[in-house]
């Protein structure tokens, strides 16, 4: 059986912004819209994992220095 290719970041968010395109627009029936509600819950909740993971690997950051190698946390914003 083949494996199931696991989802991207890039792919989640992009049907989560078409979920809530499909939202928007007030066409929906009251189930589908939930079963949407839903499904864009879990989408969101995986890219702001994803984005977790992201930020804990870049805090990370490797700096030569005198003294050999070095990991500083990296700072993001103001």
């Amino acid at each position: 059986m083949a494996r199931k290719k696991e989802m991207t970041f890039e792919d989640a968010l992009g049907e989560l912004e078409h979920i809530v395109s499909e939202i928007e627009t007030g066409d929906l029936p009251l189930a589908d819209l939930m079963a949407k509600y839903s499904e864009g819950i879990k989408l969101s909740d995986f890219c702001m994992k994803s984005l977790k993971r992201a930020e804990e690997t870049m805090d990370l950051l490797v700096k030569e220095s005198a003294s050999g190698v070095v990991e500083e946390e990296l700072q993001i914003g103001g």
